[in-house]
């Protein structure tokens, strides 16, 4: 019985991440994992709007790779929205939250309209959809980069037409 429970943890973690492999697309991702809480804007809905401000809810290093043009980092586990309401202080503002593949931006879309805001939309499939679709992203210093930061090697597998960083 000591061995099982010693045992367990890395039985669990690896349950985990064979779950998470299987899944083979972004679509499959989106499906498995997100609750359809925040609605969601496509790339190409995206890329036609011009008064949508675009929150980055990666980690900073991530941001620090690569980002949408004019996009505010706002971080997950650093989330805090009175920083956002600072920036943002209109709650009817057209906001778009994206991370990786939209499951992270999700969360912090809940957190947004239970601040109040009224008009919060998840990328669909991220900055992975995002680049994949041939839109430019942008490093720490505002050039054009074909890099982006895939947060491990298991999602990394979703991103394609960009160089992976880890």
């Amino acid at each position: 019985m000591k061995i099982v429970m010693k045992l367990f943890p890395y039985l669990l973690a690896g349950f985990f991440l064979f779950r998470l492999s299987a899944q083979k697309t972004i679509e499959e991702t989106l499906e498995k994992y997100n609750r359809g809480t925040v609605p969601y804007i496509t790339v190409s809905q995206l890329a036609t709007s011009e008064n949508a401000i675009l929150l980055d809810s990666r980690s900073r290093e991530e941001f620090q790779v690569s980002h949408l043009e004019n996009a505010i980092w706002v971080g997950y586990e650093e989330f805090d929205p009175a920083r956002v309401a600072a920036r943002v202080p209109g709650k009817e503002t057209p906001l778009v939250v994206y991370c990786s593949v939209g499951v992270r931006s999700e969360d912090i879309g809940e957190k947004l309209m239970a601040a109040g805001y009224t008009h919060v939309r998840n990328l669909y499939g991220g900055i992975f959809q995002w680049k994949k679709l041939g839109h430019p992203v942008y490093d720490s210093l505002g050039k054009e980069t074909g890099r982006v930061h895939a947060y491990n090697k298991i999602w990394g597998r979703l991103l394609t037409n960009a160089e992976p960083v880890y």
